[in-house]
């Protein structure tokens, strides 16, 4: 690259950075924010593009990409960096920690198991998926997929199965009640 086209490179980023900046005329400036009632008891507040404040964020939604400092004060487990409520992910960790995890995704809020064949029936075996549909402790915040297989009578391999819709309920009633329970604990 010569001089002169390296030069021109560096001129046009800078112009572009200027511009940039210049196409925001309230970019950096302080502003007092008015509670309800329009008294300034909140203080300074810096905006930013378009007005908002940092409170409101602007990347991604309200709480930007990682969340709002008033969201991690809120977070429902203490600020365990879960993204679902961290009571229901302890839960179902908890009511489940007799199979095997496959993936536990702490931001998404999927836990997988192995598949799973209990010593009693040692023909059947079970796979459970859990998914945390919530940030806040509620009764429809969990939904719980139970997959069963039994051995074929021929040959001995797997073959899936019906499971008891109830099983699917069951489980997801036994994660809420020690999310409650750690929720007692947690004093909150």
């Amino acid at each position: 690259m010569t001089g002169l086209s390296r030069f021109v490179s560096i001129a046009a980023v800078a112009l572009v950075a200027a511009g940039a900046t210049a196409c925001s005329d309230d970019g950096n400036k302080i502003e007092r924010a008015t509670g309800p009632s329009g008294d300034r008891s909140r203080g300074d507040v810096r905006t930013g593009l378009g007005g908002r404040t940092q409170e409101q964020g602007s990347l991604f939604g309200p709480g930007g990409l990682f969340g709002s400092k008033s969201e991690k004060k809120d977070d429902l487990g203490g600020g365990s960096g879960v993204a679902v409520n961290a009571y229901l992910w302890r839960a179902s960790l908890d009511t489940i920690n007799f199979i095997p995890l496959v993936s536990a995704d702490p931001f998404g809020g999927v836990i997988i198991t192995d598949w799973y064949t209990p010593s009693e029936t040692p023909n059947e075996r079970m796979k459970v998926q859990v998914t945390i549909l919530d940030r806040e402790l509620r009764a429809d915040g969990v939904r719980v997929s139970v997959f069963k297989q039994q051995t074929s009578p021929r040959g001995g391999n797997w073959v899936d199965a019906q499971v008891d819709p109830r099983t699917n309920i069951d489980i997801e009633n036994a994660i809420l009640t020690r999310a409650r329970q750690l929720r007692i604990a947690g004093g909150s």
